[in-house]
């Protein structure tokens, strides 16, 4: 699996930022092995909103993002890694593990589970559809296909009450 190019939300979208970013910004927390609290302070000072002689997305900022909607998929993601890795985990086919699994679609997975944690959150189907844009804006093949699966299987572990009628 490997990744193609930057999604770019459209304008007026501060919350599909907001979710571009958290991918960039967990995908590099992972690469870097920096702390999380790091990443955050970086992206919110210098890769968030729109800077004099920035070119945006092609200078890796995102010009329109919600940066509490960003800090709380961040940390949320952060804080509960383990448990969303087994619930990513527990949806992968027999013998793969998720190291296998390319690190931007690990951070898509980890961000859209980050945020779907949040009870007070969109519904998990908006949370889907949101972050299979984001797929889709980084990968070409199978893998935002494969994405969708793991997504749907991951809402119905975490917010099993929004599938279930109650």
């Amino acid at each position: 699996m490997a990744a193609t190019k930057v999604p770019k939300p459209n304008p007026g979208r501060p919350r599909t930022g907001a979710r571009v970013a958290a991918v960039q910004a967990l995908f590099q927390t992972e690469q870097s092995g920096d702390a999380i609290e790091a990443v955050l302070d970086q992206f919110v000072r210098h890769r968030l909103g729109t800077a004099p002689g920035q070119q945006g997305f092609e200078d890796g900022r995102v010009e329109e993002a919600d940066v509490p909607l960003f800090t709380r998929i961040m940390r949320g993601a952060a804080t509960h890694t383990e448990d969303l890795d087994q619930v990513i985990s527990a949806h992968l086919a027999t013998g793969w593990a998720m190291t296998r699994l390319d690190p931007v679609l690990r951070a898509i997975l980890r961000a859209a589970g980050g945020e779907m944690r949040d009870m007070g959150g969109p519904p998990a189907r908006v949370v889907i559809k949101e972050y299979m844009d984001i797929a889709h804006g980084f990968f070409g093949g199978e893998e935002p296909r494969f994405c969708n699966g793991v997504l749907d299987a991951m809402a119905r572990a975490l917010r099993a009450e929004e599938f279930n009628g109650g």
